[in-house]
């Protein structure tokens, strides 16, 4: 089985449930059944969506560990270790690979203006040290860190990095590296575009809003597989419908309020974000959850 084979799919990013304490370990685990009878082909442990970065350490590792035990490799695990610091990137990465992951990804290395020289170490560092195969997460709008599709592809030259999760609107870039690298599992990362990406080259998605309407996006790559671009593009803007809504409200808080309002008890997310008013969550009943 080649990497596009065993990798390839729909990957819920998971979120993260608070307790007022903690982690909400039951609940986290009620969300990872709760896809996998959807057909998911795996999971994104610990992400952007899971609120990583406003995770302490043990929490982090709390959530490696719950996920890793409720799916008893049932589905492929992909952790994201990513962090400034390249050692706490290779402490998770090492976790993830005790848990038996199938593979680990790191957002960029931010903040501080790193070079492309340190960039590219950071990865090699990682996969080499945990002896895991890599993922890259190039999601610069975010990241702040904005490579080019060349030096992407000195990234991905590495033999340990076997794809890349594209959260880009740049879809050129997208299938200049596709094609560059067609042995590369290649994720699509915004929701919005699963079907561009597709279309571009893509292998499967990794997104936020899959958590709670997967068999959207399971649909759109079947129908885009067979080739009926038609209904795939009607059941995308389906999807868009309740992501423009997500845009204009929030998109951490409005996803674990859809959860919440699912029977999911998901809590709130961490501050700095602010918690939605009565009225956004009056919309979100009418607008979303009551019409998934």
């Amino acid at each position: 089985m080649n990497m596009i084979e065993r990798f390839g799919g729909v990957y819920p990013a998971l979120l993260t449930p608070f307790t007022k304490t903690g982690i909400n370990e039951k609940v986290l685990r009620e969300l990872v059944e709760y896809n996998i009878k959807k057909g998911v082909n795996g999971f994104y442990v610990a992400g952007s969506t899971a609120e990583a970065f406003l995770l302490t350490e043990e929490e982090r590792n709390l959530v490696y560990e719950t996920v890793a035990d409720q799916t008893a490799g049932r589905v492929r695990l992909i952790a994201h270790v990513g962090s400034i610091s390249t050692d706490q990137a290779i402490r998770f990465g090492k976790r993830a690979k005790e848990l038996n992951y199938d593979a680990v990804s790191a957002v960029c290395p931010f903040y501080y203006g790193f070079t492309f020289a340190e960039i590219k170490e950071y990865y090699r560092r990682i996969a080499s040290e945990c002896e895991m195969p890599m993922v890259m997460y190039n999601i610069p709008g975010t990241s702040g860190v904005k490579l080019t599709a060349g030096q992407i592809g000195e990234i991905l030259s590495d033999p340990s990095v076997i794809g890349i999760k594209h959260t880009s609107s740049d879809y050129f870039a997208f299938e200049r590296i596709k094609t560059m690298f067609p042995e590369k599992v290649a994720f699509n990362g915004f929701d919005e575009m699963f079907l561009c990406g597709l279309s571009m080259g893509a292998d499967g998605g990794i997104g936020s809003t899959y958590n709670y309407m997967a068999e959207k996006f399971l649909r759109i790559r079947r129908l885009f597989g067979e080739g009926k671009m038609r209904e795939a593009l009607e059941v995308q803007r389906e999807a868009n419908r309740i992501i423009q809504i997500l845009i204009e409200v929030g998109g951490m808080q409005m996803n674990k309020e859809v959860l919440c309002q699912m029977g999911f008890d998901f809590g709130v997310a961490r501050a700095p974000f602010a918690e939605l008013s009565p009225k956004q969550k009056q919309r979100i009943r009418a607008e979303v959850t009551d019409r998934l």
